[in-house]
């Protein structure tokens, strides 16, 4: 909900404009494109684009990207910044370049490339939303409205993904969930002097010290309710084991660590579980807390904080908000008012088994784009389109993959598009879409995934 003023302040929209204006000026035949727009909702971009094998029907691809660009971030270096575009060494700066404003271009491109070196391909969908980062709660509708244009894809290809490292094709075989709300801790109707008062008013901050430590082990990180975990199923082990083989150090030193500052955990494969499969808690806001610049001897009435756990990707989403909100207002030290106002629960999801025909596809394309074999990995976000597609076409494939690779920096200052890699992850796509001709021509595209039932739990949309 980062921009409740987003039809008056029009940058949407001119992101809207930019995209279209380049998706019309492409000659692709038989191609249809529309602004979809729902009353009250963000728009939506629907492409769509017959295929050239010689199968109708509704089965097909569907792509997926967004082109919402929140938040900016503060903190970027004093020749960048998340509006200005700057090209640099092989990356693009700017806010949305990464995450994910690459999607619809890569997407059509992927098609485009085919086409021109008359390669056939099944009929594509590519569906760009205009709100992933405030959760996609219009994209629910967008989908229901749409569903006949959409129809029953056998294969979903998402690219608002991460990369482990620029040097092969990595794709997403999980998500985390999500809850977060805002944790308010009362102590008095108003401040008063602290050395008056403190020793016999019980602080705001020492409260919220001591609800936080009911959810997390303050010393190591670690969530201390034992319902907030999932089982970890052992092909997950197995290949966060490979990709931080592969990875090394860097699962780690991707991040802007200050010099003398280490990692939770020892070995890298647990890192990569802890940040793709376990729950971890970030407090992200405050409020009650003046500047140090304004700060006086006052014991304050009110100490706020916003808090994100993020969830095992198979965890009930729902179950662990009230789980969450019941810990931290019961029993409240001292009789202090304690609110909890859950903004957010959202499940994650679990990727279904991949067919053979899509693994040899993906591995092949990596080796063709990148010269080395595709790396397998959960990712510790959200992409909320994961669980509702995965709910609504329990057969589907996903091929789920990104650029967003080390000091990439989606969500924070000096995000950037490493081009090479986006080119890569393009032709990439060509050919599993290609594939996926193929596989559709020999009937190998249906019933591969878990039934509905079982996959509809992981289905609810939530905030990335």
């Amino acid at each position: 909900m980062f921009d409740a003023d987003w039809v008056a302040n029009g940058y949407m929209e001119q992101a809207v404009d930019l995209m279209v204006g380049w998706v019309r000026g492409q000659a692709v035949e038989g191609m249809q494109v529309e602004v979809v727009r729902l009353e009250g909702r963000t728009p939506l971009i629907l492409i769509e684009i017959p295929g050239t094998d010689g199968h109708g029907g509704e089965d097909g691809v569907l792509l997926y990207g967004h082109l919402d660009k929140q938040p900016e971030m503060t903190g970027w270096d004093d020749d960048l910044g998340p509006w200005k575009p700057v090209l640099r060494d092989d990356k693009l700066y700017g806010r949305g370049g990464a995450d994910d404003g690459y999607a619809i271009y890569g997407s059509l491109t992927a098609i485009m490339a085919l086409r021109e070196q008359g390669i056939p391909h099944g009929r594509c969908v590519i569906l760009i939303e205009a709100c992933e980062e405030s959760g996609s709660y219009d994209l629910p509708h967008y989908v229901d409205h749409l569903a006949e244009r959409i129809g029953r894809p056998s294969l979903v290809v998402c690219l608002d993904s991460g990369c482990g490292n620029y040097d092969q094709l990595w794709c997403t075989t999980s998500l985390r969930g999500m809850c977060g709300g805002n944790l308010s801790i009362q102590v008095l109707e108003e401040g008063v002097h602290s050395g008056d008062a403190s020793g016999v008013v019980p602080s705001s901050f020492r409260i919220l010290r001591a609800l936080l430590s009911r959810l997390e082990d303050e010393t190591t990180g670690r969530i201390r309710v034992e319902a907030l975990f999932s089982d970890i199923p052992t092909e997950r082990i197995e290949q966060a084991r490979h990709a931080a083989d592969v990875l090394g150090d860097e699962v780690w030193t991707k991040f802007p660590f200050l010099d003398g500052m280490s990692p939770m955990l020892e070995e890298n494969h647990e890192r990569v579980l802890n940040r793709t499969w376990r729950p971890a808690l970030s407090v992200t806001g405050a409020n009650g807390l003046p500047p140090l610049s304004s700060a006086g001897n006052v014991l304050r009435p009110v100490t706020a904080v916003k808090l994100s756990l993020r969830l095992p990707p198979t965890l009930d989403g729902d179950q662990a908000g009230r789980i969450v909100r019941d810990l931290l207002t019961q029993d409240p030290p001292h009789g202090a008012r304690v609110e909890f106002a859950l903004e957010k629960s959202s499940s994650g999801w679990n990727a279904p088994p991949m067919a053979p025909w899509l693994s040899d596809a993906i591995d092949d394309a990596s080796q063709a784009c990148f010269g080395r074999p595709a790396v397998y990995m959960g990712e510790g976000g959200s992409i909320p389109f994961m669980g509702m597609l995965g709910a609504k076409f329990p057969g589907a494939q996903f091929m789920i993959t990104g650029v967003l690779g080390p000091h990439s920096n989606a969500h924070g200052p000096n995000e950037f598009l490493h081009i090479p890699t986006g080119k890569r992850v393009t032709a990439a796509v060509a050919h599993v879409v290609s594939r996926h001709s193929v596989a559709s021509r020999e009937g190998l595209t249906r019933g591969v995934g878990v039934d509905a039932k079982a996959q509809a739990k992981f289905g609810d949309h939530g905030c990335c």
